[in-house]
Parts: structure tokens; sequence; C-alpha cells
């Protein structure tokens, strides 16, 4: 910590730096457990499933703020050939609105993309919704959903969440997302999606629902 001051010298507090830096390295620690984690559950995917290992070297990064997230989507969906799977909060879903990804959403549709997405449909997320419906999107709604949220694109490159309690919606708002490039792991996160998929019904329906209610229950 640094005391500024007219009329004594900056003074720096020894302790507090200490304990900012233990801090630091805890999270740093603890975000190389979690990878370490998923790479050893990839391996276990690939010995059940008989997959291939990829040819090429798998990328694995976790992505620290909003601005990482979006330099790193925004390209990928830019290249994206055929299909993004999202499942995701509806503070995702808002976040996507904000930072302009459903308008690469409609970009990718238009390319003959396919965009398929999960979400727990309120009330107040009825206009965003209609809006992907009008892109061309196919949104499901799934209530109470506990599990992880991800992004899969191509069957290849995904995006999913670790800490995304985000306070503040600008450019570097922290939070913690895992990307990689990995198909098995991609692999595992599809099957995931069309498992709920299933179970989901469609935003339509769920819209009509809520329309038929009045909006502080929704």
């Amino acid at each position: 910590m640094v005391r500024p001051s007219l009329d004594s010298p900056t003074m720096y507090i020894v302790e507090d730096l200490d304990t900012a830096l233990q801090a630091a390295l805890k999270k740093r620690e603890s975000e190389l457990r979690w990878m370490e984690a998923r790479t050893r559950e990839l391996q276990e995917l690939a010995k059940q499933q008989r997959f291939r290992p990829s040819d090429e070297v798998a990328t694995f990064k976790i992505l620290k703020s909003i601005k990482e997230v979006i330099a790193t989507t925004v390209p990928i969906i830019l290249s994206a050939k055929e299909e993004f799977l999202w499942l995701s909060n509806r503070e995702g879903v808002e976040f996507s609105e904000v930072f302009g990804i459903l308008q690469q959403e409609r970009e990718f549709i238009e390319r003959e993309g396919q965009c398929r997405g999960i979400t727990e449909i309120s009330y107040r997320l009825i206009d965003t919704i209609r809006h992907l419906l009008d892109i061309g999107a196919d949104v499901r709604h799934f209530g109470d959903y506990r599990g992880a949220y991800f992004g899969v694109f191509d069957k290849k490159y995904c995006i999913r969440a670790i800490n995304i309690d985000v306070q503040h919606r600008r450019l570097d708002a922290s939070l913690s997302m895992f990307y990689t490039d990995d198909p098995v792991f991609a692999d595992y996160l599809v099957s995931t999606f069309e498992m709920f998929w299933k179970q989901a019904v469609t935003a339509e329906e769920r819209i009509q629902e809520l329309l038929e209610q009045r909006p502080q229950q929704a």
C-alpha cells in the first residue's frame, strides 16, 4: 500500500504488499490446478470414448477479463463455418448483446452457420431472445440449470466459464474462463449440450408462458 502525503514521505506497508502477492499466487495456483484437472479429464475421456488425439497441439489457457474473452471469441466466430452451440445464464446472454457478440452471431448465421443456444428464459430476456430468433438462432429454455456455462464452435473451439461473477460491464472487468481448441473436450461439451437440448423447451413456448403470467412472477 502507498500513502502519499504532502507533509511526510511516502510510506510503503510491506505487510499489505505481501498479502496481495500471496493472494495473487494462490489464485494462480488455483487456476493451474483447475487446468491440470481438465487435462486429466480429457485424457480419461479419450480412453473411455476411444478418441484419437488431434495431430495438432491443443491450446489451453485462462481468460481473465471481458476484453480477453471478446478478443478470443470474435475471431473464432468470424472464422467458424458450421456450428456454434452455447449454454449460458441470463448474464451471459446480456453480456453477448452489450458487447456485440449477437451481431457476430447474426453474420455467422448469414454465412449459413447453425447457431443453437440454451438459457433460462425470464421475462427480462424476452426481447433479446426474440432478437436471436429473428436472426435465425434456435434457442431453448432450461429452468434451474446448475451446471457449467460454455460455448463450442465447429466442434473444436471451446470457452467454458470458471468464475463469471462480473459486477461491472467494462472491458477490464475480471472473470475467469477456460479456452481450448482440443476436439476431445469439445466433443464432451457437445454431448453435454445435446443432453440438455433434448430436455429443454422451445423459446416460443417459454415466451408464451411468460406472457400469460404477471411480469413480476417471471
